[in-house]
């Protein structure tokens, strides 16, 4: 079986099941606890800490650990969008090609919270341009937040345009980097608020990380113990935080070298594809995508019916977000770059992992694309 679904998630590294494997056993105590077993708990999760810190270019006391990434975007939208009610700032912009955890959640505060919502539109590979977003700040904007790199597509934004603009407007800036994290530069970015989740790096499901810097107000979605300085309480998921560090910190060391070679590989096999499927159709910006996202629409042919071949040949991969799996619906991101709903319905994206196709692998991989296109078309 060839795993072609990495956006979605991607298999524990065995060096992060090492590395958090003590922390399920042996030293097991409640960080909170003052005793030697909470105390070398405590101990694990404050190196943790600063090891996600230093990758990601914030302080240590600025990173939260949250149960993944939708917690962490929802507790940077709603965290930063609530705490501003106080001075009277209502307006929160975004993009209408962002993962469901941000549009969800400006759709929580609209409708609960009064608070006005600005989609700036994209363009046809999901490119948002910075001039549009500094037309849309108001004096009453309390934040923007941008996928630093889209989910199903892979455009990548201009994060130091957006920078740019939202500072000279002392705007906060939250960056969605679940997907670009190890793939991209992250600790230049200059955002306010990186959101991160382990499981798309090689550590396991149930870790995120909100980093936030300090500078900026912040309501705490949970309540309880007061946990993370009172800014996201629950007992923290020491073994967790542990992994998601080891992971981080492994996957910024390959970074570059990986974003060569499977951005070469991966550019291989969107030639290919685009060359024997004369349906075939990019989406996504061509040269500004994350170096393992290959997404296209076959015109007149089922995504589902192609995932279907595509998996009797060996092949997984998907049609879009995990998160919106098993929904009828057609993309909403690629509604977005303006992609016909009937068209939208026959992408399927390929995500490649740590692993780069070998040799002619690129080209043979097409031509299995193009049979399971061709047998998808078949009545």
């Amino acid at each position: 079986m060839l795993y072609l679904d990495h956006a979605a998630t991607s298999p524990v590294r065995p060096e992060v099941l090492e590395a958090m494997q003590p922390y399920l056993t042996g030293v097991f105590g409640n960080p909170s606890s003052h005793h030697t077993a909470g105390e070398a708990a405590a101990a694990a999760l404050s190196d943790a800490r600063a090891r996600v810190a230093r990758v990601l270019g914030m302080r240590t006391g600025d990173v939260l650990f949250t149960a993944g990434g939708t917690e962490a975007n929802n507790l940077a939208v709603k965290g930063i969008m609530l705490a501003a009610l106080g001075d009277g700032r209502r307006h929160l912009i975004t993009t209408p090609i962002e993962h469901e955890s941000i549009l969800e959640s400006a759709a929580f505060l609209q409708r609960f919270h009064g608070i006005e919502v600005t989609l700036v539109p994209v363009d046809d590979v999901g490119r948002v341009s910075p001039d549009r977003v500094a037309a849309a700040l108001r004096p009453d904007t309390a934040l923007v937040t941008i996928g630093h790199a889209n989910n199903e597509i892979g455009t990548v934004q201009d994060a130091a345009g957006l920078r740019a603009v939202t500072r000279a407007q002392g705007v906060p800036l939250h960056l969605d980097a679940v997907q670009s994290a190890g793939w991209l530069p992250l600790a230049g970015l200059g955002a306010d608020a990186l959101s991160i989740a382990g499981h798309k790096l090689g550590a396991p499901k149930g870790i995120g990380a909100l980093a936030v810097r300090g500078r900026v107000p912040l309501e705490p979605l949970l309540h309880g113990g007061g946990q993370e300085r009172g800014r996201r309480s629950g007992t923290e998921n020491v073994a967790g935080a542990v992994a998601l560090a080891v992971a981080l910190e492994l996957a910024e060391a390959e970074r570059e070298t990986l974003a060569g070679t499977v951005g070469a590989a991966t550019s291989r096999f969107i030639a290919s594809v685009l060359h024997d499927i004369p349906t075939a159709q990019l989406t996504g910006a061509p040269g500004q995508r994350l170096p393992g996202t290959a997404s296209f629409t076959f015109a007149g042919i089922s995504g589902e019916a192609v995932l279907l071949e595509l998996e009797r040949r060996g092949v997984i991969s998907s049609s879009g977000s995990a998160c919106a799996a098993g929904s009828d619906e057609p993309s909403h991101v690629l509604l977005a770059c303006g992609i016909a709903p009937d068209i939208a319905q026959s992408a399927v994206r390929f995500t490649f992992g740590r692993h780069p196709l070998p040799g002619d692998a690129p080209e043979r991989l097409a031509a299995v694309v193009a049979a399971s296109v061709s047998a998808a078309g078949t009545p």
